[in-house]
């Protein structure tokens, strides 16, 4: 939902339908329910009730945390996921209802902090979604699973690419930029998989620091990737440059960090093979 949420945001804002509602909240135009068809009103609107929605579920998720038997880190992760919640709204609120009240309301700086505070409560949630489970419980991540978890990252960020403005394949309308940050998170969330599960017990303690600081490269630079896919600096000439160098550095320090696991796998495997010898 948080995923598909900062998606709709994008397309809303490359719309220019944030400030559709005239500026106001809960209401749309002066009605509860705009027309249900595909124009400005609608699409803030919507945006605004899957929003709605969606923070209701991490309040939820917070609160799974806490009752059940989870990690110290993921209880840490949830809480601090709905602390930064107010935090986004209160973006989101200066962007499209009280930007004239506030210096720089509806502005780039405004546009990028809001979807800086998106990021990184996908990145909260992840760490929720792919922590270790309940305390006691065996992690039963493989490398293997871990290999393939990183395949379907680099297929995200392979498939965001073409949508992107690094890679100027389609034209860089709404549409697109909903698909390429669609896309581009999970390969994201898929880094940030490997991060967090990456099995200490399975690997060397050299290709466990590898693998992290590899998929640590590649979400760092999709980061700043995502960044620059809002039009929050003038692209042309030095940025277009920078945005394709870090495209690049995501997809060869992914590929890198799965290479490190297969070949990890294949040494582990060989070692007990010899050690049954």
């Amino acid at each position: 939902m948080t995923t598909i949420l900062v998606a709709l945001g994008v397309y809303t804002s490359g719309t220019g339908s944030g400030l559709a509602c005239q500026a106001q909240w809960p209401l749309c135009s002066d009605q509860l329910i705009p027309t249900l068809t595909l124009n400005p009103d609608f699409i803030e609107w919507f945006h605004r009730v899957w929003a709605m929605v969606t923070g209701f579920l991490i309040i939820g998720t917070a609160a799974w945390a806490w009752l059940g038997n989870r990690s110290h880190r993921t209880r840490i992760a949830a809480t601090l996921t709905v602390i930064i919640l107010p935090i986004q709204i209160l973006v989101g609120a200066v962007t499209v209802t009280i930007g004239g009240l506030v210096p720089g309301g509806y502005t780039v700086s405004t546009h990028a902090a809001h979807l800086v505070v998106a990021l990184t409560i996908v990145t909260l949630l992840g760490v929720v979604l792919f922590g270790k489970g309940d305390e006691g419980k065996p992690d039963p991540t493989s490398p293997r699973a871990l290999q393939r978890t990183l395949v379907g990252g680099l297929g995200g960020v392979l498939l965001g690419a073409v949508f992107s403005r690094a890679v100027p394949l389609v034209t860089y309308s709404p549409g697109a930029q909903a698909a390429f940050y669609l896309c581009s998170l999970v390969g994201f969330l898929g880094l940030l998989a490997v991060i967090v599960r990456v099995p200490t017990s399975a690997l060397a303690d050299r290709d466990v620091r590898r693998v992290r600081v590899l998929s640590m490269i590649a979400i760092a630079s999709l980061f700043v990737t995502l960044l620059l896919g809002r039009d929050l600096v003038v692209y042309p000439g030095f940025w277009e440059t920078t945005n394709r160098v870090l495209l690049a550095a995501t997809v060869l320090a992914t590929a890198a960090a799965g290479w490190t696991l297969g070949g990890s796998k294949s040494e582990s495997i060989g070692t007990a093979t010899s050690r049954r010898e």
